[in-house]
């Protein structure tokens, strides 16, 4: 297509275009000569100077630029050359250079009558322009207003001989700034200016200091302007950081604060009855699944957690959504159809705007108009387009709906149970009972404890009407469930943990349906019901249950902690505890698809040590940059995983058995990486607010707790040589390179296999593997009827040992034993070569693999010991002591 038919096209979609060629015939030149380049912040400061060569007011080479900027803008857009981010870019930088050309003319103009406006130094001061809504957040549309606020440093006065005071001063600046950029003139306007975010409204002043802003936030401002001034952007300099020193704490709590939910969601209903009263159903901004349901979606998380996860501060729409996913807040896929929808609406919003250059979000009525606008954004006719909106908008309207849910606890229908607790004792019971609870006195009793106790009389009287509103909801979300008794036991414990803490209150307030997870997870498990109890912020990754179930992306969710951490740079207490929100939040996924029979246990292992990988890989890294008086910048060092981690069979609760290695000829080396080691472990297993990450257990080294923390991999490499006991070599076959200098993992990976591969004495090997074992036993009697999953012969140890006795005598001739694939692998392999009879190796490896379910369920139901009746065992001992026989003899 050529320029002209590119610009002909354009003018069949907008009737201001039009009229424009038809006003200015050199306008057609122009746009030919320029069409195929984005109009830049640059070529924008160049034309207006070239604008004010010929006309000196500034007035009319604004509006004269705009006319530029805008022809070029509807050419590249309908013609498909320019995406959103190029419209809504250059509509800012055009905004922004009319702020700050204004802004330093006005201010020159007033000081040379009135002098400098200084400050209690004596130096001279500068008015703040603070671009709100799509102009702080660089979204701006083509024919949007601006909402602007105006705030100054400090009072005082001016310096010249017909003084002012500074706020008459920015008072009159910004009076006469408004009128340049927003009276409507022979000329047209630049931008229409709406001041009405500023300060008490329209009833306030139309500047103000740093001092009256403080003051209005902390004591005058509404819920709503925090999210007004979530976008705030100083676009003109002056002491931005005083100004972010306010708006920050102000917008972003330190706390999770699920009370933004309540207060978006109101702002969402007077919107939305707004646009009934005006019968606007159509506005594709206000009206149901419109651009604001999308912005509300972005900036509820944004109140909720920017205070405490930083990278959430982000200004524009579209980058916030972006970090929903790593933030763990939104699957992928939704973000994905929230993004495509947002785009798609932008772009309709704009070509509505074309059309007379109107600041309307109204779909048309005209026939004629409608044509055009179906057609422009590349439909066949206007039904075509008109479905396909339909389907985003009730996509956008589902997923708002999701996130806000509808009513509150407060706000529901009375409940059958509401009072219950002030019935008669009798009736209580019967509904109790009626609810299949099968010991209703036992749960009765527990609901009047709590409402008696001192803790519940303590409380602030909302959080008492709080815990009273939540109490029928709970006793009914046990009630789903078949052991109601302890689901609702499990709940109440809970909420007398959380009730002094009004953000969760609110939270379960704001979501019903979390009472739901909560239930699930409570009834599934105590052990889980305890975590949840000792980590309550986890609360909030149950308001949408698709993030429970999703897999686990951990490049994604690795690159949204990475973000996290950058932006916590230097707070180490906070960056630890950031460390310890992940590690909880991704453990609570694992454990809600591990009950809800997702997983299998080999897999929730995998999972679970892929995270303890994925944790002490990013630990590492930021201790290093950390870490004083380095004589390197990348260190050679690695951390060597044994144990459970090792062989890859972490539970939710197991330590790290670790042993650090480094490769580095340096003389300060060995200090170096001991105060690396340190720390790391430090970061690991120190307790802050947040709790631990892991506790670690670093006797495993060469020489043990007497040894030095940290070993050269010519020191470990003797070690094992020629110092290492059996049992050291057979805690070895569970041994891998977990993270950090790959090229050291390589050399342990050979230093092991040598090892493991080293020809050996079978009886005497035998005779130390059998005294370890008796050691083992000695060390943990069972005195009990019950069976010991793991230390009772016939348990996991026995099955443990066998394959590591067969590693170590018989790999040097069977080398496919030296690979770390887990006993379950190994037995199948040690049958294959011919060391075991496959009828004793198969069923051997599923009892381990059934021991291990057995004794994962025992933890999960909160056992100090993983122990059971011997009858619930049945035959799997008598196929672990098969394989010890015919190892072992005996």
């Amino acid at each position: 297509m050529t320029f002209i038919n590119r610009i002909d096209r354009a003018a069949q979609h907008s009737r201001w275009l039009t009229a424009r060629l038809a006003a200015h015939p050199g306008l057609r030149e122009s746009l030919t000569e320029t069409i195929e380049q984005p109009f830049s912040a640059a070529e924008m400061a160049t034309a207006l100077e070239a604008h004010l060569a010929t006309h000196a007011d500034l007035g009319i080479a604004l509006r004269r630029l705009r006319e530029a900027v805008m022809a070029r803008l509807v050419v590249r857009d309908i013609n498909g050359l320019a995406d959103l981010t190029e419209v809504t870019g250059t509509c800012t930088d055009l905004a922004e250079l009319a702020v700050q050309r204004g802004v330093t003319q006005i201010h020159a103009e007033l000081a040379a009558l009135h002098g400098e406006p200084l400050d209690s130094d004596g130096q001279p001061q500068q008015l703040m322009v603070i671009g709100m809504g799509k102009l702080g957040g660089r979204e701006l549309n083509v024919s949007s207003d601006i909402d602007l606020i105006f705030v100054y440093p400090e009072g005082g006065e001016t310096a010249g001989p017909r003084r002012l005071e500074n706020h008459e001063f920015f008072t009159r600046l910004g009076k006469r700034l408004i009128t340049l950029i927003g009276e409507a003139t022979a000329e047209g306007f630049v931008f229409r200016v709406d001041m009405r975010l500023r300060p008490y409204g329209e009833g306030g002043p139309l500047v103000s200091s740093l001092a009256m802003l403080e003051e209005y936030f902390y004591t005058q401002a509404r819920e709503w302007e925090r999210y007004a001034w979530i976008k705030g952007r100083v676009l003109n300099g002056g002491k931005t950081d005083a100004l972010e020193a306010l708006r920050r704490p102000f917008v972003f709590r330190k706390y999770f604060d699920y009370g933004a939910f309540a207060a978006m969601r109101d702002l969402h209903a007077q919107i939305r009855r707004e646009v009934v009263r005006k019968d606007r159903a159509d506005n594709i901004k206000l009206g149901p699944g419109g651009i604001r349901e999308i912005e509300f979606i972005a900036q509820v998380h944004q109140l909720v957690r920017g205070g405490r996860e930083l990278a959430l501060q982000a200004r524009p729409t579209r980058q916030v959504l972006d970090l929903l996913p790593g933030a763990q807040l939104m699957p992928q896929t939704t973000v994905d159809r929230l993004q495509q929808s947002y785009r798609f609406l932008r772009t309709l919003e704009h070509h509505l705007q074309y059309l007379d250059d109107a600041q309307t979000q109204e779909l048309p009525t005209r026939d004629e108009d409608r044509t055009r606008i179906a057609e422009g954004l590349g439909f066949s006719d206007w039904p075509a387009f008109y479905a396909h909106l339909a389907t985003l908008r009730d996509e956008i309207a589902g997923e708002f709906a999701t996130l806000f849910g509808t009513e509150t606890q407060s706000e529901a229908t009375d409940h059958p149970l509401d009072g219950l607790c002030e019935r008669p004792e009798a009736e209580a019971l019967q509904s109790l009972a009626e609810r299949g609870f099968t010991d209703p006195a036992a749960s009765y009793r527990q609901l009047i404890a709590l409402r008696t106790s001192s803790r519940y009389h303590a409380l602030p009287a909302a959080n008492q009407l709080a815990v009273d509103a939540l109490l029928p909801h709970l006793i009914s979300a046990a009630s789903e469930f078949a052991n109601a008794d302890d689901t609702l036991s499990r709940m109440l414990t809970l909420l007398d943990s959380i009730c002094r803490r009004a953000p969760y209150l609110r939270l379960l307030s704001e979501y019903p349906s979390t009472l739901i997870q909560i239930a699930r997870l409570c009834s599934s498990s105590p052990w889980a019901a305890q975590y949840l109890t000792r980590q309550p912020h986890l609360l909030d990754e149950l308001i949408d249950a698709r993030l429970l179930t999703d897999p686990i992306n951990w490049a994604e969710a690795r690159i949204g902690l990475e973000a996290q951490l950058d932006a916590l740079a230097g707070d180490t207490e906070r960056e630890m505890d950031a460390l310890r929100h992940f590690k909880q939040t991704q453990t609570l996924r694992l454990l809600a698809l591990d009950l809800a029979g997702e997983l299998q246990l080999e897999i929730l292992s995998d999972r679970l040590t892929e995270l303890a990988d994925l944790l002490l890989d990013i630990t590492v890294d930021r201790v290093w940059r950390e870490l004083s008086r380095r004589h390197c910048e990348v260190p050679a060092f690695a951390v060597i995983a044994y144990g459970k981690l090792g062989g890859k069979e972490l539970g939710y609760a197991s330590d790290l058995d670790l042993v650090f290695l480094y490769d580095d000829a340096h003389p300060n080396a060995q200090d170096t990486y001991a105060r690396l080691a340190k720390r790391l472990s430090a970061w690991m297993s120190a307790v802050t607010p947040a709790g631990i990450l892991y506790e670690t257990d670093l006797r495993l080294r060469p020489d043990g707790a007497s040894g030095l923390l940290v070993s050269s991999v010519a020191a470990y490499a003797d070690y094992q040589q020629h110092q290492a006991w059996t049992w050291e070599h057979q805690a070895l076959t569970r041994a891998r390179f977990c993270c950090g200098d790959r090229a050291i993992g390589q050399q342990f990976e050979a230093i092991r296999e040598a090892i493991l591969a080293l020809p050996r004495d079978p009886e005497r090997l035998r005779t130390e593997i059998l005294e370890m074992r008796q050691k083992m036993h000695d060390g943990h009697p069972n005195r009990s009827p019950l069976f010991d999953l793991k230390h009772d012969p016939g348990g996991l140890v026995d099955c443990e040992f066998a394959v590591q006795y067969l590693i170590l005598a018989h790999a040097g001739q069977h080398p496919t034993l030296l690979t770390n694939c887990g006993n379950i692998a190994l037995l199948a392999r040690a049958a294959e070569a011919g060391l075991l009879p496959m009828a004793v190796a198969g069923p051997a490896a599923n009892a381990y693999r059934e021991l291990r379910r057995l004794q994962h369920q025992v933890k999960l139901q909160g056992a100090e010991t993983a122990r059971i009746p011997r009858a619930d065992v049945g035959p799997l001992p008598e196929a672990v002591q098969r394989l010890w026989q015919t190892v072992f003899g005996g």
